[in-house]
C-alpha cells in the first residue's frame, strides 16, 4: 500500500511539473502586460524599468525557474492588473469557487446517483423516459445557454432569485461563505443547478448503465433462485457493484466542476477563481494564469489519487490480487 501511494505521489509531481511548464510557456505569449499597466503613453525607459522589475527581460528559462522555486514555496509572484499578491488574490475567491464546486457536486452525487438506480430498476416506465429525455437536454445544451435561460425564467420573469453576485456572506477569519445568510443561499441556487446539470445527467445515464449490466449477471440471478428480497439484491449486491466506474467518473468530474466553474461564474460574475482567470485572460496577467491552472491541475491530481486509494478499499480483487503477488 505504501510502495502504491508513492508511485502515485511521483507520478503527480511529474503531471504538476509538466502543467506547470505549459501553463507558463503558453502564457508568457499570449500578449504584453505591459502594454495593459502602462498604456501607450509611456517613454521606453520607464517600460524598461518595470520589465526589469517584474523579471520580464531574463530569457524564458530564467522565468520558468523563478516561477517554480516561489511557487513550490506558495509565491505565486505579484498580480499584473492588481498589483497584489497571487496568492492572496486566489484565498479571497477560493472559498467562492469551493462553495459552488462542492454544492454543485453534492447536488450531482444526490440527485444523479437515486435516477440513476430508479431508471436502471424501472426501464420502461414512463417516469424513466421523461428523466431520460431531460438528462439528453442536460448534456445537450451548453452551460452558459442553461444559466443564461435560468436567469431569464427566475431572475427577470419571475423575480426570485439574483441574477448575480454571490449575495451577503459571513467571514470566518479568511474563509467567507454564503450558507449562513439569506441572500448568499439564494445567489447560490441559479448557479449550482447551472455547474451541476451536465455531471447529474452524466452520472445518472452512467448508474442507469451500470445497473442495467449488473443485473444480467449470473450471480445476481443465483441470487433471486436463492429467494433473496429484491430491495437485497438491488442496493447490497447490483449497486455496491456498480461502485467502482462511478467512482471513477465522480471524482473526474468533481474536478472538471473546479476547472469548468469559469463559465458558469461569468455567466453569474461569481466572485470565484473562474471569474478572476476570465479577467486575467483580458489582461495579460501571467502570474494569475499560471498560479489557476496549476492550483486547478492539484486539484485533480489529489482527487485521482484519492480514487486510487477508493479503488483499494471498494474492489476486494485489487486487496487479492496483492496478496497473491505477496504470497508469490
Amino acid at each position: 500500500m505504501l510502495a502504491f501511494i508513492l508511485r502515485r505521489l511521483a507520478q503527480s509531481l511529474i503531471v504538476m511539473l509538466v502543467v506547470a511548464f505549459i501553463a507558463f510557456a503558453l502564457f508568457t505569449f499570449v500578449g504584453d502586460p505591459l502594454a495593459a499597466m502602462l498604456g501607450q503613453d509611456t517613454t521606453p525607459e520607464e517600460r524598461e524599468r518595470l520589465r526589469s522589475a517584474l523579471g520580464l527581460d531574463r530569457n524564458f528559462l530564467a522565468q520558468f525557474w523563478i516561477f517554480l522555486s516561489n511557487a513550490v514555496q506558495g509565491d505565486f509572484g505579484i498580480s499584473y492588473r492588481l498589483v497584489r499578491p497571487v496568492d492572496e488574490l486566489i484565498l479571497e475567491r477560493l472559498p467562492a469557487t469551493l462553495e459552488l464546486s462542492m454544492t454543485a457536486g453534492l447536488l450531482a452525487l444526490l440527485i444523479g446517483i437515486p435516477l440513476g438506480v430508479y431508471t436502471g430498476l424501472n426501464r420502461d416506465s414512463w417516469l424513466s423516459r421523461v428523466f431520460l429525455t431531460v438528462s439528453l437536454i442536460g448534456v445537450s445544451l451548453p452551460t452558459f445557454l442553461i444559466g443564461i435561460l435560468l436567469i431569464l425564467v427566475f431572475s427577470v420573469w419571475l423575480s426570485w432569485l439574483p441574477s448575480f453576485g454571490r449575495g451577503d456572506v459571513v467571514a470566518f477569519g479568511w474563509w467567507t461563505t454564503g450558507f449562513l445568510t439569506p441572500s448568499g443561499l439564494k445567489a447560490l441556487i441559479l448557479p449550482s443547478i447551472t455547474l451541476c446539470l451536465f455531471q447529474l445527467t452524466l452520472i445518472m445515464r452512467l448508474v442507469r448503465a451500470e445497473m442495467l449490466e449488473v443485473l444480467r449477471t449470473d450471480y445476481i440471478k443465483f441470487a433471486r433462485a436463492r429467494g433473496l428480497k429484491n430491495r437485497s439484491i438491488n442496493f447490497a449486491h447490483a449497486l455496491k457493484n456498480t461502485l467502482v466506474p462511478v467512482i471513477t467518473i465522480t471524482g473526474l468530474q468533481l474536478g472538471s466542476i473546479i476547472a469548468f466553474a469559469i463559465i458558469t461564474e461569468t455567466v453569474f460574475q461569481w466572485p470565484g477563481m473562474g471569474l478572476l482567470f476570465i479577467q486575467a485572460v483580458g489582461f495579460a496577467d501571467i502570474p494569475v494564469m499560471a498560479a489557476y491552472l496549476c492550483l486547478v491541475a492539484f486539484v485533480f491530481v489529489t482527487i485521482n489519487l484519492i480514487v486510487d486509494l477508493l479503488y483499494y478499499f471498494v474492489d476486494p480483487r485489487l486487496r487479492a490480487d496483492k496478496g497473491t503477488a505477496g504470497g508469490h
